[in-house]
């Protein structure tokens, strides 16, 4: 595990708090979605298709900050579309700095490099550059060629700079196993802080529906990357979690733990499923069902997904709930997790065995909002 340690204590110190007030459902790390606008079109992504008209709409810097404030959680982290497209985006990442939330700017990293002189290096602000692989799996991710050696050199200029770096990795159905830890290798080459892997959610509105893992498929890739214990691999996310995706730790979703606020409102349930909008962060948590959802609910949209936002704080609480959670989380993080045999992700009768899925097709650019002609 590569967390900071003042970011532990962070997240320790809001735990606490939470605790000894009675309170059941928290956030930990606020999903803030400033616009929607992006200068890619993932065939994986379900961010983008909207209409005109919001796309080119985004927050103010005020309304971003009274999002930040209202929540409290110590994390903040900016998705989107590309954050870096926002007009003001180094006033809201100064804003956000400045209150000492740990900050989490995610960015494709077309624009990183130029932008790099416009902020400051903080041990509160890392950049987190999206990279779904190797050149020829993120390319195809992102639907453009080029995309991979643009980030991987921004991510140098980064490190050279003094800046904080992770990387976000979504793996699809057509994940190599082999490629993937070749992938993981490369990224420790680049001096990144850390790594943070998902299997991919499967957004109603994104473009390509056939490549997304089910979980037990989820299980199978992932505890053939990971079966290696010991590598030298860092990941900015909790051990726990990663045993999650091996199948090794029953998780259940805690989607209160990671709340979205965008230019609608705040997001029910959570950052990947639209089951409404709340005016403000009290009534999100008040008015939401939260029984409907996550995989015990039966909820369909919640039987697959593995997602980070939805099974990170589900981690958390499972370390923090009970000593025996915490002592197996201290051993984890001390001892790394257990050597696991070579095998194959299992599969039912019948079915044909481990290979990728073909691949995503190149799609051409989708830009409907050009960067330059927003004010």
């Amino acid at each position: 595990m590569s967390v900071p340690i003042g970011q532990m204590m962070s997240v320790l110190r809001h735990v606490a708090v939470q605790r000894l007030r009675g309170n059941r459902r928290y956030p930990l790390v606020l999903m803030l979605e400033p616009l929607f606008r992006c200068n890619l079109a993932c065939a994986g992504c379900g961010k983008i298709q909207h209409p005109v008209e919001v796309l080119r709409r985004h927050l103010s810097p005020a309304e971003c900050f009274r999002a930040v404030d209202e929540c409290g959680a110590p994390i903040v982290a900016i998705p989107g579309g590309e954050p870096l497209l926002h007009p003001q985006i180094e006033e809201i990442i100064a804003g956000i700095v400045a209150r000492k939330k740990y900050l989490y700017v995610c960015t494709n990293a077309i624009k990183l490099e130029e932008m790099l002189p416009r902020f400051t290096p903080s041990k509160y602000l890392a950049f987190s550059v999206h990279l779904d692989g190797l050149q020829r799996e993120h390319d195809a991710s992102v639907c453009r060629k080029g995309v991979y050696e643009l980030a991987v050199a921004a991510i140098r200029v980064a490190r050279q700079a003094g800046f904080r770096v992770t990387t976000n990795s979504t793996l699809f159905a057509d994940a190599e196993p082999e490629r993937c830890r070749e992938f993981f290798d490369e990224v420790m080459d680049l001096g990144v802080e850390g790594m943070m892997v998902s299997p991919g959610y499967s957004y109603e509105k994104a473009p390509d529906q056939e490549n997304f893992l089910s979980r037990e498929r989820s299980h199978g890739l992932f505890r053939e990357i990971l079966r290696e214990g010991g590598r030298r691999w860092k990941f900015n996310q909790s051990p726990v979690f990663l045993e999650f995706l091996k199948g090794n730790w029953d998780l259940e979703c805690r989607p209160w733990g990671t709340p979205s606020y965008s230019l609608f409102g705040w997001q029910k349930p959570c950052y990947l499923l639209d089951d409404g909008y709340a005016n403000s962060f009290a009534e999100l948590m008040e008015t939401t069902n939260w029984e409907g959802y996550g995989r015990a609910s039966g909820n369909p949209k919640c039987q697959q997904c593995m997602a980070h936002c939805g099974y990170e704080p589900a981690a958390v609480e499972a370390t923090f709930s009970s000593w025996r959670g915490f002592l197996r989380t201290a051993w984890l993080t001390l001892a790394g997790p257990p050597r696991q045999a070579n095998t194959s992700p299992t599969r039912q009768p019948g079915q044909r065995p481990w290979q990728p899925e073909p691949r995503l097709p190149v799609l051409p650019v989708i830009d409907p909002v050009p960067a330059e002609r927003v004010a």
